[in-house]
């Protein structure tokens, strides 16, 4: 897991990170358990993993959100838990059960992590106050996170709505004859617009709209940030196509092309983005 993907808050003068995986957030049970004991938090998970109604509630967790959890191994923990031999660390539970609620990584950057949902349950475990808190700051984390993402996003948008009057003067400029009428020049636009669509989305707008019938507006206002930054790119790259007199068969292969490569590098994780081409050729 990249450090990238972390995230700290603070919680009553106590730092909580927290990881992004698969989309899903994940809080540090061993900073939380430090609220205990600073000196021995692993010992403090492990306590309340032996719990019958941890494990439970983890169990029914996993049910609900991991198709590949092994209920059976499940059952032989929660019948025995609550016996003075009975011990449980999440290494433990990870391997037996193949559980995806819990994480847990060894090294510098390691620990054990939990799905927040477990995360807040042991939280309150620890102290019904601190999960409060815990909450109030996490909630405030995924705002700011939200608004940064809405404001990237806006901005995103509006350069692509502003890079498409470069590529429509292009298309009237090299594509429309002058002694057409105006419903027949909106159609060369849409067939341009559709050429985009196709080499970013692989659809056409009317396609998306039979597709998704429920959603409101079209494909381009559902689109994440690296879609309309390709999508910026693209409109610029084909209106300097059209200024060539490149065919629009091979426009939309070369532009089919350079989107599949630009969404690669921009969704590929960073880790292994970073393993690809080595710390020493990224430029800062």
């Amino acid at each position: 897991m990249s450090k990238r993907n972390q995230s700290i808050i603070e919680v009553q003068g106590t730092a909580i990170a927290i990881r992004t995986q698969n989309a899903q957030d994940y809080l540090s049970l061993t900073d939380i358990a430090r609220i205990r004991n600073s000196q021995e938090p692993f010992a403090v998970i492990n306590n309340w993993m032996r719990n019958r109604s941890t494990i439970e509630f983890m169990g029914i967790w996993e049910k609900l959100s991991n198709p590949d959890f092994k209920p059976l191994e499940f059952d032989r923990f929660k019948n025995e838990a609550g016996n003075n031999y009975f011990v449980l660390s999440p290494q433990r539970w990870i391997q037996t059960t193949h559980a995806i609620g819990i994480i847990s990584q060894a090294g510098r950057h390691g620990g054990t992590f939990a799905h927040r949902d477990i995360a807040f349950e042991f939280a309150t475990w620890i102290s019904c106050e601190f999960k409060i808190y815990l909450i109030k700051e996490f909630q405030r984390l995924k705002d700011d996170e939200n608004r940064r993402l809405s404001l990237s996003w806006n901005l995103n948008r509006t350069l692509t709505k502003l890079n498409y009057r470069i590529h429509t003067d292009a298309v009237k400029a090299n594509l429309i004859p002058l002694a057409v009428t105006s419903a027949q020049a909106a159609i060369t636009y849409a067939n341009e617009a559709d050429l985009l669509n196709v080499a970013l989305f692989g659809v056409t707008a009317k396609q998306w709209r039979d597709t998704h019938p429920l959603l409101e507006g079209n494909m381009r206002d559902h689109a994440t940030i690296e879609q309309l930054l390709v999508l910026v790119n693209i409109e610029g790259m084909n209106a300097e196509l059209i200024h060539m007199n490149m065919p629009q068969p091979d426009r939309l292969k070369r532009l089919n092309e350079i989107a599949i490569r630009q969404m690669q590098t921009l969704t590929l994780d960073e880790g292994v983005r970073r393993h690809l081409i080595g710390p020493a050729n990224e430029k800062e």
